[in-house]
């Protein structure tokens, strides 16, 4: 365990709500109340900023806008916020990528973090113009991050002649000052071979501590293999209040806001995903086959103050750390006993509730003995 946590949160490009924004990984578009345009998402980042989070991450997707183009605005109007930027290797020359990482990186005094998404179903895919399996795309992001980190680290020109990629006389006219560091998630074997290879912190969507040891030991193993040790992440939403009352309170608010029809049609697109990540989270829930209108939110607490309502029509991360601010931040020790210590958060709506983390989690995970990166020195 290490006791500094580096906490981060998220940036809803599409749009801000103060109910479940409901859609994503191939299912339908995320709509939100609030527009996502420049000066909201400026007040978002600033929020999280003030509230100590280290990075945001920015989603990718049909149902987004481009993440480069977003956090490339946001650069001048925040000081040392970093962004958590999506990578899609096999829609773009490794060489452009290398190079908006490197523009980023000066830009921003090196303040950009890759996360590698190779995209988890093949109709999404296709419209992006990409017809490769789930398979291929893995083996496609291996050869993309192995040029981009040539590119990024090394002045020789590079001739590489691949599966996927084929290049000859690859070179940057400079190197960053400071390489971004690679955030990859995937629970299949495939992924976790590739996560072991190249990234720098391994990202899983919430589950009871016990299924993430579980996936996180196939990783270590697997990193192993490579000779390198990585670090650990967790992407979970929160909804953190002063009492254990008032935060359920909340959850029942954001469940009784579903309609059962929207959770029936929408779950039968997730049951097509061949996201492995997909199906886990799916299953917390049972696939909302018992879901109807005036469910009890505590029904759907499948372990300790952790919560899977969210996924009931948010595809992805779909749990939700509930409680009071002292319950949250015992959960979050839980997580970092067992090895992890990236936690990257949201809530509805995003820029209120990074208050609650701020103001109410952080000085609790403080009185646990917990170092929070960017507050305590780190």
């Amino acid at each position: 365990m290490s006791d500094t946590l580096h906490l981060h949160w998220f940036l809803p490009i599409y749009g801000d709500s103060r109910h479940i924004t409901a859609g994503g990984h191939g299912t339908s578009f995320h709509y939100g109340s609030r527009p996502a345009d420049l000066d909201y998402l400026t007040q978002l980042a600033l929020a999280s900023e003030r509230n100590h989070f280290e990075s945001l991450l920015v989603p990718t997707g049909m149902w987004c806008e481009d993440a480069w183009i977003t956090t490339a605005a946001l650069i001048a109007r925040t000081a040392k916020l970093k962004f958590l930027v999506a990578l899609r290797p096999g829609l773009v020359s490794p060489l452009i990528l290398a190079q908006q990482a490197l523009a980023f990186q000066r830009l921003s005094n090196n303040r950009l973090n890759l996360n590698v998404v190779v995209g988890g179903e093949d109709h999404e895919q296709r419209a992006f113009g990409d017809y490769s399996t789930k398979e291929q795309r893995y083996r496609n992001a291996d050869e993309t991050l192995t040029i981009i980190n040539h590119l990024l680290s090394s002045e020789e020109p590079l001739d590489f002649d691949g599966e996927y990629h084929r290049t000859e006389g690859a070179v940057l006219r400079r190197r960053p000052e400071k390489l971004p560091p690679i955030f990859f998630g995937g629970s299949s074997q495939p992924g976790i071979e590739v996560a072991g290879k190249h990234a720098n912190v391994y990202l899983t969507w919430g589950e009871p501590p016990e299924q993430v040891t579980e996936k996180l030991d196939r990783v270590r193993h697997q990193a192993a293999q490579n000779d390198r040790e990585l670090d650990y992440g967790i992407r979970l939403h929160i909804i953190a209040r002063e009492t254990e009352e008032e935060a359920w309170a909340y959850a029942q608010q954001l469940l009784d806001g579903l309609d059962p029809d929207e959770v029936t049609r929408l779950q039968e697109g997730l049951a097509r995903s061949q996201s492995e990540g997909q199906r886990r989270q799916s299953e917390l829930h049972g696939h909302g086959e018992n879901f109807q209108a005036g469910a009890d939110a505590r029904s759907l607490e499948i372990y300790p103050n952790l919560w899977a309502g969210v996924g009931l029509v948010r595809g992805g991360a779909g749990t939700a750390l509930v409680g009071s601010y002292q319950q949250v931040a015992e959960r979050i020790k839980e997580y970092a006993d067992i090895g992890l210590n990236h936690f990257i958060l949201s809530g509805y709506p995003h820029l209120e509730e990074t208050y609650q983390v701020g103001e109410g989690v952080i000085p609790a995970l403080r009185e646990l003995g917990l170092k929070i990166a960017g507050v305590d020195g780190h």
